[in-house]
């Protein structure tokens, strides 16, 4: 699908477009420690879904802004998410955080039940995007 078409095809609500020094390894994290699916990806861009939570995300290499006056805001910083977190509800956050460290992603906080009625964990991506996987405690 080219570009025009891809941008008509999005449905109404909000959308997240990240980022990414390198779209594989974004890509990479996304499918191996959140269970994403990619809908599709290339050296440039990719377009995320993680099927339990139904949430979906896109992904554009730095290269691809060039042009975009936001580009040389983000190369200057190190932690690209500061302030940003992004949560995955219904995304087992115990297996996350396994994956995770299994592949040697920074964990900001283990899994732990919060007093807010959720267990959740917050894992770094490769670009220190802020994920955190959520369910609900269990009784």
């Amino acid at each position: 699908m080219d570009a025009a078409e891809f941008g008509k095809s999005l449905p109404k609500g909000l959308g997240i477009n990240l980022l990414v020094k390198h779209v594989d390894a974004s890509v990479g994290f996304a499918k191996h420690v959140l269970g994403a699916e990619s809908v599709y990806d290339d050296e440039d861009f990719a377009f995320l879904r993680e099927p339990v939570s139904g949430a979906s995300w896109i992904l554009h290499a730095d290269h691809s802004y060039s042009d975009h006056r936001l580009s040389g805001l983000v190369r200057s910083v190190q932690g690209r998410g500061v302030g940003a977190e992004f949560r995955l509800y219904g995304v087992d956050p115990d297996q996350a955080e396994a994956r995770a460290r299994e592949w040697g992603y920074q964990i900001l906080e283990g899994t732990i039940d919060k007093p807010h009625g959720l267990r959740e964990c917050y894992i770094f991506d490769p670009d220190w995007y802020l994920w955190v996987p959520c369910v609900p405690v269990k009784d």
